[in-house]
């Protein structure tokens, strides 16, 4: 599947003023070894001719084959560069070698990391989920060398919190790990014995695990907190072990099940960016400041996550936003990834602005771009199809289609619940404008006009232009 054309980089494999040199034809027209990394600490070792020219289309064919994937599930995965600070999707085109040699050059420009830092990076080459792969198709899977490297995948964004959950879910997910590992007919002790030996953070987030920390998590001490955390996973085990009934579930049920449990987590297999939101002012010393994030995009929409707290900020589908980004017109200005939302102002239907600063900012529009395309294309895939089968009945479909995503109306207000999944849009730092017919101004009893050109669906809004009245709220 070629579905990261507009989401990264171009290939400038054959720029000539690129850093550093590549090393001589002859060497890499040798044999090289080459690993590619799995999640769950694990690598698939190759022997590659022809290093500095091979693409990842020709590297895709040999990890397939030595992990024996089915071609019916070839486009489920992808090949990654990735490092602490920077991840890159890449295209079948792309020359893994040669991108390696440009990696200082991609971290100055899509990174804000110092030059110790950046100096002392390196990335590695993966072999994980394709962004673009969608969902509804992970589930059709059977081969369980598929499932597994699925699972390790997500189970590592569940441990990492890169995937914000409740505690329904990470206990959950960390009783089906135990399932997986040690099989449903653990007794308690058993159980009990199983966890100790291989620490709570084998199974659950390490932000669970560790506490906030301060003086009452240390007056209560970890031992207690630790036991309650065993018993709730006990628990979730051994609802599984009674479902299981006399007959242990087999493998890919369980993997299945995990999968599934992470699908209901709207960013599941988002492609993720690094940036910062401003801060909602709190006195004239709040001024300024910055709030670290997580910016999470797939198929379904765009998840903005707060990196320390471990939850979502923002959750908009395509249908309810409209975006763009802008370049620092000064030096030291920052690239700015703006996104427009229904919102509320004491009673006011209002448009509420985000703005991401991140280098990154290019990246993440193009991201959502593409997305916006595959989903559209998609749906008029499936549009078609139901328009042969059911002939005159698809006018009500899509009427009714209309009203749950906000076509053809006015889009749903999002509302902050207790769930870590839910959107805090009332902690966030917005500009909030409406239109009055000639100008932008805020919080005026009208409706107001779109911010942006770039709208997921055919617009009810009309594009005005960015003014630097707005952008000093």
């Amino acid at each position: 599947m070629e579905g990261d054309d507009c989401s990264f980089p171009p290939d400038s494999s054959d720029d000539h003023s690129q850093r550093g040199s590549v090393a001589s034809s002859a060497t890499l027209s040798r044999p090289q070894d080459v690993l590619v990394y799995l999640f769950g600490d694990s690598a698939v070792h190759l022997s590659v001719e022809g290093l500095g020219s091979v693409t990842v289309q020709e590297l895709g064919r040999s990890v397939r084959e030595a992990l024996h994937i089915p071609d019916s599930a070839q486009d489920a995965f992808a090949f990654w560069l990735s490092s602490p600070l920077l991840e890159l999707q890449l295209k079948a085109r792309h020359q893994p070698y040669k991108l390696c040699r440009q990696w200082q050059d991609l971290l100055y420009r899509f990174t804000e990391a110092s030059e110790e830092d950046i100096s002392q990076d390196e990335p590695c080459l993966q072999y994980r989920r394709n962004v673009f792969y969608p969902k509804s198709k992970e589930l059709q899977i059977d081969d369980e060398g598929v499932l597994r490297l699925l699972y390790e995948e997500a189970r590592s964004n569940i441990l990492t919190s890169r995937y914000p959950c409740d505690p329904e879910h990470w206990n959950g997910l960390g009783a089906l790990t135990v399932a997986l590992e040690e099989g449903t007919a653990l007794d308690s002790q058993q159980f009990t014995a199983s966890i100790r030996e291989k620490k709570l953070s084998s199974y659950l987030p390490a932000h669970v695990v560790m506490g906030s920390g301060g003086l009452f998590s240390t007056l209560r001490g970890k031992s207690s907190r630790h036991a309650g955390l065993e018993q709730n996973l006990l628990d979730e085990y051994r609802k599984i072990s009674t479902s299981a009934g006399s007959s242990p579930p087999e493998p890919t049920q369980l993997l299945h099940q995990y999968l599934s449990t992470c699908h209901a987590l709207p960013y599941y297999g988002c492609g993720f960016f690094f940036g910062e939101i401003d801060k909602p002012a709190q006195g004239i010393l709040q001024r300024g400041k910055r709030k670290a994030v997580n910016v999470g995009i797939c198929l379904e929409g765009v998840y903005v996550m707060d990196a320390k707290e471990k939850h979502v900020l923002l959750g908009l589908r395509f249908s309810e936003l409209s975006w763009d980004h802008s370049y620092p017109e000064e030096e030291g200005d920052s690239h700015i990834l703006w996104l427009e939302f229904d919102g509320e102002e004491d009673g006011t239907p209002v448009n509420k602005l985000l703005k991401i600063y991140s280098k990154q900012a290019e990246l993440m529009s193009g991201f959502i771009e593409f997305c916006v395309e595959l989903k559209t294309a998609s749906e008029g895939g499936a549009a078609a199809e139901t328009d042969g089968e059911a002939g005159q009945s698809r006018q009500p479909a899509e009427q009714e289609g209309s009203k749950k995503n906000g076509r053809g109306g006015r889009r749903g207000m999002l509302q902050r619940q207790g769930s870590v999944v839910c959107s805090r849009v009332h902690s966030l730092n917005t500009i909030s404008y409406v239109d009055n017919g000639k100008e932008i101004k805020r919080l005026k009893p009208k409706r107001a006009a779109s911010f942006f050109t770039r709208q997921a669906t055919v617009p009810a809004y009309s594009a005005v232009q960015v003014t630097e009245s707005l952008e000093q709220g």
